[in-house]
């Protein structure tokens, strides 16, 4: 079974509660009729249920009667959300009336419905920059327990699948936080080890990634890995860390064996850590094009519940795909 119809399957058993903020924008809306058509969550549209409607009638979907639709202007939750937003974030001077505004953005009322337990995850940024996304995300989400800094990983689908897991791998950071800290590489480890395991359904085995294998080179640069290494150990005994290690060592067993004897991750790892925003952007860019791998993502990780932000280029089938994936890290989040 390929990875995609796997995860769409997994979607299909959790059924869970997903949000779509920019319920008037064209590729949305067919992606939520696509996606209620095969049944891989339970779909909830912002904005004005009349227009909605009108705007399906016109395109022929006709599948979008089943949505769950919420117009940001009256519904009957406003006034509780407008009381948690209040209370949430009153150490930062939020008033009511400041409050009464915020809750008319989508963006906004996607989160706070997640923060009410009405929604269990989101997809949204087809018309979006990333820092609208985000923002209400960390004021009302926050980060997962133990997770101080938001990520974003990719699932690579290789041509060879004599790497990672049958050609699959996971890149991290490959998205967001420019310079990770030891603290935070570590933190990005972890998270996406979760992510391979609940979305590409795959033991995690992470390298965290150097221009260094097992002291070969020494640099301030290499010192980071190295703590990252031992702390995401510390966090995360049950997952198969180790570092720091080159690519090549990594993902070739023969040169695993030879660089580092002895390490479970050397030649056979299936999540590789960026040390930066720099290496992990432009490794997955590099494999995309010149390996013509399939790159699913940025999926998002770190958050208390899954907000995913889509690339304003995305097309309906990516859409679908992230509804599915948004889907399957709330099932994976305890």
């Amino acid at each position: 079974m390929e990875l995609l119809d796997s995860i769409k399957l997994n979607a299909r058993k959790h059924n869970k509660r997903i949000v779509l903020p920019e319920g008037y924008e064209e590729r949305t809306i067919k992606a939520a009729d696509i996606a209620i058509s095969e049944e891989l969550a339970r779909i909830i549209l912002i904005g004005d249920p009349a227009e909605i409607k009108a705007h399906a009638e016109k395109l022929g979907l006709k599948n979008l009667a089943k949505a769950a639709m919420v117009n940001p202007k009256s519904h009957p939750k406003k006034d509780q959300y407008i009381n948690l937003m209040v209370e949430l974030r009153k150490s930062k001077g939020m008033t009511k009336e400041e409050a009464s505004k915020l809750i008319e953005d989508p963006l906004y009322l996607g989160v706070l419905m997640i923060k009410n337990g009405d929604a269990d995850g989101e997809v949204t940024g087809a018309e979006h920059a990333t820092g609208d996304v985000l923002r209400p995300a960390f004021h009302y989400i926050k980060t997962a327990p133990g997770i101080s800094v938001v990520s974003g990983a990719f699932i690579m689908i290789l041509q060879d699948k004599s790497f990672g897991d049958n050609g699959i791998l996971v890149f991290a950071d490959s998205a967001v936080h420019p310079d990770p800290t030891d603290q935070q590489l570590a933190e990005i480890a972890v998270a996406t080890a979760h992510t391979a395991k609940v979305i590409a359904g795959m033991e995690p085995r992470v390298a965290i990634l150097s221009f260094s294998t097992k002291g070969s080179a020494k640099h301030e640069m290499v010192d980071k890995v190295i703590n990252a290494t031992k702390i995401a150990q510390q966090m995360a005994p049950q997952f198969m860390i180790d570092g720091e290690l080159q690519g090549d060592a990594a993902l070739v067993e023969s040169i695993g064996q030879k660089k580092a004897p002895g390490s479970k991750i050397a030649g056979k790892a299936n999540v590789l850590i960026f040390p930066d925003l720099n290496c992990g952007n432009i490794a997955y860019k590099l494999v995309q094009r010149l390996a013509h791998a399939e790159a699913i993502g940025p999926v998002l990780q770190g958050m208390a519940a899954p907000i995913n932000d889509l690339s304003r280029g995305c097309s309906v089938s990516d859409i679908v795909s992230m509804i599915a994936i948004t889907a399957n890290q709330a099932a994976g989040i305890k």
